[in-house]
């Protein structure tokens, strides 16, 4: 039967939602996992000063892993965006926040900055610096923004609420103490080191996130004595 019977049992379209979202949380681990390690590749493989500089240097043009770098950012692009198709009904504002961030992330990858990755207010940029700082912080900022939204969303249950409180609670004072560190000291190992922690908090939450939405399961028959209890 197409609708909820008597027993309690969940709907054929509802079933195939579910399914569709657990698809979609497989997806977003295996883009998560490939573009973490690309990225860690580019970035500890390549040329650049260590941890005195961004990560984004690991992609500027010429660079020998260029290719890689930017192939990981797209990747884990994509695991945002298929973390968003893969959250509950009901869950409001993470998925278009979720969404915006793939989208900024995947600008970020298309458009590479020149080496050294300047920003102002310490150094003079081009407009492609510009492009790939703005939307790489948007990105950023985006995803710990859906952090707090999924914290505090009933629908999205206890595992993913706990899972984002907590690493919002970690990736919100190290993000505002990047932009500090980035208007008083500028590019350096204070701001090397605290965008690496950021970017290390958002893939492993994009991680996990994922892992959980793909073994969550929502399409379980429903006993009447069950009515009333977290789902969670």
């Amino acid at each position: 039967m197409a609708e909820r019977g008597r027993a309690g049992t969940t709907s054929a379209p509802a079933a195939t939602g579910d399914v569709a979202r657990r698809v979609a949380g497989s997806a977003a681990v295996g883009c998560a996992l490939a573009g973490a390690v690309a990225v860690t590749v580019a970035v500890l493989a390549g040329p650049g000063p260590g941890l005195t500089g961004y990560v984004s240097e690991a992609g500027i043009a010429g660079s020998v892993h260029a290719t890689t770098y930017r192939i990981g950012v797209l990747a884990l692009a994509g695991a945002l965006l298929l973390i968003a198709a893969a959250l509950p009904p009901g869950v409001r504002l993470a998925p278009p926040l979720l969404a915006a961030s793939g989208l900024f992330a995947t600008l970020s990858g298309a458009v590479t900055c020149t080496a050294g990755c300047p920003l102002p207010p310490f150094e003079r940029p081009t407009v492609a610096d510009v492009v790939h700082g703005g939307a790489s912080v948007a990105a950023t900022g985006a995803v710990v923004l859906a952090m707090v939204a999924l914290a505090v969303s009933g629908p999205a249950g206890r595992a993913l609420r706990r899972l984002a409180g907590g690493t919002a609670a970690l990736a919100l004072p190290l993000c505002a103490t990047v932009g500090l560190a980035m208007l008083v000291v500028g590019r350096g190992a204070v701001v090397g080191v605290l965008e690496r922690l950021v970017l290390a908090l958002a893939v492993l939450w994009g991680l996990a996130t994922a892992t959980l939405l793909a073994l969550r399961k929502e399409g379980h028959p429903v006993n009447a004595s069950c009515i009333g209890r977290d789902p969670s």
